[in-house]
């Protein structure tokens, strides 16, 4: 009785899973294909909690001058004059550029049909002459297309993704799903300044184990939460976007992490809404240490409203673990090049993330 309990239940989370995965024929009319869902359903049971995937966790090969970058756009539209100024940017470090398929589609606030925007994805990491991926900007999208994509095929062509924002979706689901390190870094419509450019030749080029610390400037101000040093595997990314995917089967292990957030455009009590969500989840009392970069025009609604500081001090001081807040990470243009998925040491006193391993092979 127990056993046919069990097996009722597993088909019937299935059955909701297929549920919820769009598909769409050329013509972009819905519709619901019995061979299209199974292979999805099959490659959502092939990954789910990575059973059929090592634990071992796959590093991507370094960059070289020649290499090709593949340019997406699997969340928000963006301005086609961006994909001249990016190429430049590549060209200036001495790689080359391959654009995806359906990276100029349109489909309202959406850079495309979900099928479309996952098959770029899915045929970037495919093709063997493309070395790393990097997002042309963030938005609103990429939890959409999380079910379409093929985890397998993307674990046995490991490369390097960057981006952030609403890529952090991609970033996280990949981790924990196909076992690769992930870069949270700029995507391409971002402004490539030298603070910048440094990390990603250090980090992607180079193969180096720096300690990535903020500029000596007001912006680069730090604040302590609780002092101390913590190791563990880096994690993180924007906060909305992470939030939205607790619950789904998208998002790593947290036991031991060092949890990293960052915000934009959010009310202080928003900002405290979601950090209880992680709370409630028994996210925030797994990991090992805390980090929260820049939450750019996160303001009170009022006067008597909590300082975002003040909400950081509520949830987080509690836990004991080392954390700060002031990080260059987030909506900013000096940003850090943060690996998902490497073991690094960090100092709360200082404001300082060092990297323990090289991030790339």
């Amino acid at each position: 009785m127990n056993i046919k309990r069990r097996q009722f239940l597993k088909t019937c989370g299935l059955a909701t899973v297929a549920t919820q995965i769009p598909l769409f024929t050329a013509q972009g009319e819905q519709r619901s294909s019995l061979q299209d869902t199974t292979r999805s359903l099959r490659l959502w049971r092939s990954t789910s909690n990575g059973r059929s995937l090592s634990n071992t966790i796959i590093k991507p090969q370094r960059l070289q001058v020649g290499d090709t970058v593949g340019l997406i756009a699997p969340a928000g539209t963006f301005e086609p004059r961006y994909i001249e100024v990016v190429q430049q940017h590549l060209t200036n470090l001495g790689l080359k550029a391959k654009v995806g398929r359906h990276i100029l589609d349109r489909y309202g606030y959406l850079a495309g049909r979900d099928a479309d925007r996952a098959q770029d994805v899915n045929d970037m990491f495919a093709d063997d002459s493309v070395q790393a991926i990097l997002a042309m900007r963030g938005g609103w999208g990429c939890n959409r297309i999380l079910p379409l994509l093929n985890y397998p095929l993307i674990r046995s062509h490991a490369k390097i993704l960057m981006g952030y924002s609403d890529i952090t979706s991609l970033l996280l689901a990949i981790n924990a799903r196909s076992r690769i390190l992930t870069f949270h870094g700029p995507v391409a419509t971002s402004t490539w300044t030298p603070f910048m450019l440094e990390y990603l030749k250090r980090i992607l080029f180079n193969a180096e184990a720096v300690t990535l610390e903020n500029t000596d400037s007001p912006e680069g101000k730090v604040q302590t939460i609780t002092p101390g040093k913590a190791q563990g595997q880096l994690v993180g990314g924007n906060l909305s976007v992470l939030s939205a995917m607790v619950g789904s089967p998208y998002l790593p292990g947290w036991q031991n992490r060092i949890l990293f957030l960052e915000d934009v455009n959010e009310d202080v009590y928003r900002v405290d809404r979601m950090l209880t969500q992680l709370k409630n989840a028994g996210i925030l009392y797994r990991i090992s240490g805390f980090i929260f970069g820049q939450c750019t025009d996160c303001k009170p609604t009022n006067d008597k409203s909590q300082t975002l500081i003040e909400v950081l001090q509520d949830h987080i001081t509690p836990l004991k673990i080392p954390a700060w807040y002031g990080a260059m990470i987030g909506h900013i243009q000096d940003k850090f090049i943060l690996p998902i998925g490497a073991n690094v040491e960090i100092d709360a006193d200082a404001g300082t993330i060092e990297l323990l391993e090289a991030a790339v092979n």
